[in-house]
């Protein structure tokens, strides 16, 4: 007798009905026809001007701008820094250490601008999170667990840019693994250089405090629920988290491997598209072209800017909004064509995204969690959510990530890309871990990550840009979103908006100057 009964037809499962959480990553993917491109190619980008008055106040263009007239060597530029960092009053926690080498490597690229054989980035001292691996550097992931580790190799993503003639010199602050709050356990908080009394936003909090007090004109971060255009936002700088992948991990500490990003932090748009291409994983010939373009057009008219409201400007504070406002009428008059975003349900994949970031840091660091005292109580209460969670809602909210990929690509149909407000309120308070969201204090963890961790958990490129100043006097932010390998597309945007504003110049009391 057969005692294997048949299931009722409505329990069947049917093949097409199970959703393979790697279709995700394969959306994110370049065209597999992209023709390979030569190192000429990528060095015709074409060298802007940049008058500046000082080095701490020069971008990336403007300082190869300089050094290519030889108003500037790179050995002068990196002591100019060097310098600023030792005297400066604002931002000074927000660098760790030097990287060795670094005077070294400005003497070679002084002597390759003499000869005239300069790579493209050529002499441009940049920043390193303090999980990003610079070979025969301490890099501690800003942890007590770490010990003095010394990387024994470049990240990949260090390793293109010194290819291209940038010098790594210093390491930045970091929330510890990227994870944790803004009273890191080992270096203490990194204060926001606007006002001390105010977080610079994690978990790139170096990096973004260190550009906003003009001692370095870039510097890398890492982006899993919003790390670079959090600080980015609250600073008043400038950070794109790339498409999914689009920058390789490889040498960088995971904090989620499923929704890592590693990207670039500058002052302006256009920053960002100067080294953005000699940064990716391999080697991009649309995203170089579209880049060098840059200096040459930034005419948008005719973009079709989706507009986003409900879970983008709920819980929003009304100064922020006016500055978001007052953008995107700046985009119209240069030609955007605005039109309402169609609505998305945020909420669940905004919960599917903690439940894999948490899941993830589980498996990283559960064997850590016995010894809670030597760990941030931010990054130990979302260790224990981690270790909570089962392995049926970790692989439900995997799954989840392609509908979050269709919602956004369904409601992005006709449109080019979409923008929303940034951070929903003004820097938050050090002292009581909340942000004044129109006079209502609200907890980190209702704010900061709100408007930016669906395009980690989809892998759609963001660029965040500063707006002004809300009330207190402090940068609010607006974030520009493409579909995947877009990211070129979000830098046009932005660097026509910043081209015809100034909000990206501003500089807070006591940022550094020569």
């Amino acid at each position: 007798m057969n005692m294997l009964q048949p299931l009722p037809a409505t329990d069947v499962l049917e093949p097409t009905s199970f959703v393979d959480p790697a279709d995700a990553d394969a959306r994110l993917a370049p065209h597999p026809m992209m023709p390979p491109v030569s190192e000429p190619e990528l060095a015709s980008m074409p060298i802007a001007e940049g008058a500046f008055k000082s080095v701490a106040e020069a971008g990336v263009g403007g300082l190869l701008s300089a050094f290519s007239t030889g108003v500037l060597t790179p050995v002068n530029a990196l002591e100019s820094l060097m310098t600023s960092v030792d005297i400066t009053r604002a931002g000074g926690e927000a660098i760790l250490r030097p990287i060795p080498g670094a005077h070294e490597a400005a003497v070679e690229s002084a002597a390759r601008w003499s000869a005239g054989n300069p790579r493209p980035l050529e002499g441009i001292p940049f920043g390193v999170k303090d999980i990003i691996d610079v070979a025969d550097t301490e890099v501690t992931c800003g942890s007590k667990f770490t010990g003095n580790r010394i990387a024994p190799a470049d990240a990949d993503v260090v390793a293109r840019l010194r290819a291209a003639g940038a010098i790594p010199f210093a390491m930045t602050a970091t929330s510890e693994f990227a994870c944790g709050g803004p009273h890191n356990p080992r270096f203490g908080a990194v204060t926001n250089p606007w006002d001390a009394s105010r977080w610079t936003g994690g978990s790139s909090t170096g990096s973004g405090a260190a550009l906003a007090a003009r001692l370095m004109p870039l510097a890398l971060g890492t982006d899993t629920g919003g790390s670079i255009r959090v600080p980015s936002c609250w600073c008043g700088t400038t950070g794109l988290k790339p498409t999914g992948e689009k920058v390789s991990r490889r040498g960088v500490a995971a904090l989620s491997w499923t929704l890592d990003h590693v990207g670039p932090m500058a002052r302006s748009a256009t920053d960002i598209a100067r080294v953005l291409p000699f940064m990716t994983g391999h080697p991009d010939p649309q995203l170089a072209h579209d880049c060098a373009a840059f200096s040459e057009d930034l005419d948008i008219k005719g973009l079709r800017i989706g507009v986003a409201s409900g879970w983008f400007t709920d819980n929003v504070d009304q100064a922020v909004l006016t500055n978001w406002q007052k953008a995107l009428e700046t985009l119209e008059t240069l030609g955007c064509i605005l039109v309402e975003l169609p609505p998305v349900d945020v909420a669940p994949y905004h919960k599917a995204g903690w439940i894999v970031l948490q899941s993830e840091l589980a498996a990283l660091h559960a064997e850590r969690a016995e010894r809670a005292d030597l760990m941030d109580p931010g990054m130990f209460g979302r260790l224990r959510n981690g270790m909570a969670f089962s392995a049926v809602d970790y692989a439900q909210a995997l799954q989840a990530r392609v509908a979050a990929q269709d919602a956004f690509l369904g409601a992005m149909d006709g449109l080019d890309l979409l923008i929303t407000p940034g951070i929903g309120g003004e820097a938050g308070s050090l002292a009581t871990l909340t942000v004044d969201v129109n006079g209502a204090p609200l907890g980190f963890q209702d704010v900061i990550s709100r408007n930016t961790m669906i395009f980690d958990f989809t892998g759609f490129p963001a660029l965040m840009l500063p707006t002004g100043l809300g009330r207190a006097g402090l940068p609010t932010g607006m974030q520009i979103v493409g579909r995947p390998q877009e990211d070129a597309l979000c830098l046009l945007v932005g660097a026509a908006f910043q081209s015809v504003t100034g909000h990206h110049r501003l500089a807070p009391p006591g940022a550094s100057s020569d």
